[in-house]
């Protein structure tokens, strides 16, 4: 990109989601064309995947099982004495 020019241009700021093996291809036309990359890393939400149904559990699952005062302390036998009066 010619330095002289790069005043009077207009820039946008777009967000990318990029496939990792994509990655290298991506920065080395990026490269190529004068663009900026500034990489940002947003937080991954923790899930679970079930291979049963093909999904993902949902947000209030994945707090029901985070919360850790939910958590049954005991033998199993008082675990399914206490399910089964559910």
């Amino acid at each position: 990109m010619n330095a002289e020019l790069a005043p009077a241009m207009a820039f946008d700021t777009i967000s990318l989601n990029i496939p990792k093996t994509d990655l290298t291809f991506f920065k080395t036309l990026a490269k190529k064309m004068g663009w900026v990359i500034n990489k940002k890393s947003t937080p991954r939400k923790k899930r679970l995947y079930d291979p049963e149904t093909g999904e993902y559990l949902n947000d209030e699952t994945m707090k029901a099982i985070e919360d850790d005062s939910v958590a049954f302390s005991g033998s199993f036998e008082d675990f399914k004495k206490w399910a089964q009066n559910l």
